[in-house]
């Protein structure tokens, strides 16, 4: 049987990561003992698991439950049907950038980035909606489909969506909330690297719930800690409690065995190292364990004598006159001696002066711990202030976080690069690409910085609205827009990336089956062209990008062959010709200019190339294309 002469894209392959296919397969690379003809033997699953007895499953279980916890747990596993469309005049320096501020609801988006991003995120950020009981900004039915997006944001016609108040009187303010979260946030750690970290802030009414489903979702061992921040300002007061001046932020790692980096060390850190020797400056600690456990039935091996410059044995003896303990053993003692990193040091004890052996601490690429008190960084009427100049004294956003917050936690993601990719899916204000940016202008850094905002409207009676803003991302963009310019202002010298590429959720550039039975004729005529009517090249070759699991940001090239264009997508791991007509007569002149160009780039991977299925005459043109390609080494052709 001839082979057909091209595979033809559905709007299958216009889905994004199929999770559940992936998780199968992965399971089956681990345990393939649990698979068969049958499909997954859970029995022998469990047991290879270490479970060697009968679970009960009415047995109640540690954990969180809720109303729609499953449905909420399976809307992450559905792919989206949707794409990102390019929105080069919304942007600024589409061409060179690589940052993202991709205009959607975060959950779909989240889905639709899986295959590109994947493993590449080194940090993410979010303050998501508190959930107070006074407002919820997502729709009823928000997070089940692509549709209620379109249909929220005026893309397809509706009837009308009601926005869901989520007052106390609903019954289901926390319910709504941990429908909304759970997805995202089992989204979001499939694009964490392995040394991949998540900082989420949060108030009193959601924390502890957070924490659980925080747990369930990345696991208790990777909790990294919790932040209690210093908001500036008290709140809650009138509800007759105590109120609060702190929120909190919640850590959690992907994987264990990474540890936080440290700080800077502040001026007043920097006043200890005044001393300097051959080495450079150095601080100085003694050698004796202070605190707890100090006594020497606590450590009996680290009871011993050393020498003092005078030749006398000094022990370890605490001030009250007990026998306390060195903080290292002697063979450690021996090598920081020979290599000067003991300091001896006239002290008083009972009324004279004796000598007592401290342990030098250089300052040369020394950090500190970050406490998990925040009490030192600018408060929220601080971040306000700022978000307030950049918009001529305008208050066009509630709430927004100081900036040194956002910078803080990127200094202390686990092995902290220059080149990570920081993600903010509630983005907001965006404080958090403003703080990737500054902290690159300070650092020489090249970070990345990925927004997500819904496009919820902002009300017709506030300043942004006044100012022409309608939405909460134009405010997003143009913060990105303004910072950006005030910190080339302060920083002239640096000439690190202070773009960004716009990109607007949609629906998939191909078109779906769907047979009306009333007027099958009509629907098989309107499906001969597989595309949408309307979309450009430049939006299917973005679609092709997401699909291809390629960046974003990666650079699209084009070449003019016989009046079409041709198009590399990833230095060569994609190329296309998306023009409506190719005629007999041309098949061969653009097979073999794409064959050169494959030839010129050399693409480490497998080159897919892709046609419009309808700009072919014939399948007489479409076996000359593919047959002229597979015989120089491009297996995969694909029509759209």
């Amino acid at each position: 049987m001839n082979k057909p002469v091209f595979e033809r894209a559905t709007l299958q392959d216009g889905e994004s990561a199929n999770v559940i296919s992936e998780n199968i397969e992965q399971l089956k690379t681990i345990f393939a003992e649990a698979f068969g003809e049958g499909g997954v033997d859970f029995d022998t699953l469990r047991q290879l698991l270490g479970d060697a007895g009968v679970i009960d499953e009415g047995e109640e279980k540690y954990g969180l439950n809720w109303h729609g916890k499953k449905k909420a747990r399976q809307i992450a596993l559905t792919p989206s049907t949707g794409t990102l469309l390019p929105c080069p005049d919304d942007s600024v320096d589409w061409e060179k950038t690589q940052n993202l501020f991709i205009e959607g609801d975060n959950l779909e988006v989240l889905k639709l980035l899986q295959k590109s991003y994947a493993g590449k995120i080194k940090m993410i950020y979010i303050d998501p909606p508190y959930n107070t009981g006074k407002e919820f900004i997502y729709p009823d039915r928000f997070q089940e489909n692509l549709d209620t997006y379109l249909k929220y944001t005026g893309q397809v016609d509706d009837e009308g969506m009601k926005f869901s108040s989520n007052t106390e009187t609903s019954g289901r303010k926390h319910t709504n909330w941990l429908n909304m979260m759970y997805p995202r946030l089992k989204l979001a750690r499939s694009l964490l690297t392995e040394d991949g970290i998540i900082f989420i802030s949060i108030d009193d009414n959601e924390h502890a719930n957070l924490k659980i489903i925080c747990d369930d979702i990345f696991g208790q061992e990777n909790f990294m800690g919790e932040v209690c921040r210093a908001t500036g300002q008290t709140t809650g007061q009138d509800s007759g409690g105590l109120g609060s001046s702190f929120d909190y932020i919640l850590v959690y790692s992907k994987s264990v065995g990474f540890d936080l980096c440290g700080l800077p060390l502040n001026d007043k850190d920097l006043t200890r190292f005044e001393n300097e020797d051959e080495r450079g400056k150095f601080a100085y600690d003694q050698m004796r364990k202070t605190g707890s456990n100090d006594r020497r039935e606590d450590r009996p091996k680290l009871y011993y004598p050393v020498t003092n410059p005078d030749g006398e044995d000094v022990y370890p003896i605490a001030p009250a006159g007990y026998e306390s303990r060195w903080r290292f053993e002697k063979k450690a003692y021996d090598r920081l001696l020979k290599d000067n990193f003991i300091l001896w040091k006239k002290t008083k004890r009972d009324d004279k002066e004796v000598w007592w052996p401290y342990v030098k601490y250089y300052l040369e690429g020394r950090t500190k711990r970050p406490s998990p008190l925040w009490n030192d960084l600018d408060g929220n009427k601080k971040a306000a202030r700022d978000v307030r100049a950049l918009f001529d004294g305008k208050k066009v956003f509630d709430f927004p976080k100081p900036i040194p917050m956002i910078e803080r936690c990127i200094q202390i993601a686990p092995n902290s690069s220059p080149d990570d990719i920081i993600l903010d899916f509630f983005a907001g204000s965006a404080t958090t690409a403003h703080a990737v940016m500054l902290l690159n202008a300070k650092d020489s850094g090249n970070r990345r910085h990925i927004s997500i905002q819904l496009p919820e409207p902002v009300e017709e009676d506030s300043e942004a609205f006044s100012a022409g803003f309608k939405t909460i991302s134009e405010i997003s963009r143009e913060r990105i827009t303004r910072a950006a310019k005030a910190i080339k202002k302060d920083y002239p010298h640096f000439d690190g990336d202070l773009g960004y590429k716009v990109f607007k959720l949609s629906s998939s550039n191909i078109k779906a089956w769907n047979p009306d039975r009333a007027d099958l004729e009509e629907t098989l005529i309107s499906h001969q062209e597989h595309l949408v009517e309307g979309r450009s090249e430049q939006d299917i070759l973005f679609e092709l990008l997401l699909k291809r699991g390629i960046d974003l940001a990666v650079p699209i090239e084009s070449k003019t062959v016989i009046e079409k264009n041709i198009y590399s997508i990833g230095y060569g791991a994609v190329f296309a010709c998306l023009h409506e007509t190719i005629s007999h007569d041309e098949v061969e002149g653009i097979a073999h200019a794409i064959l050169k160009w494959h030839e010129e780039l050399k693409p480490a991977s497998d080159t897919h190339v892709f046609f419009r299925d309808s700009a072919f005459s014939g399948d007489v043109s479409k076996t000359n294309m593919a047959a002229i390609l597979e015989q120089n080494g491009i297996t995969h052709v694909r029509s759209l």
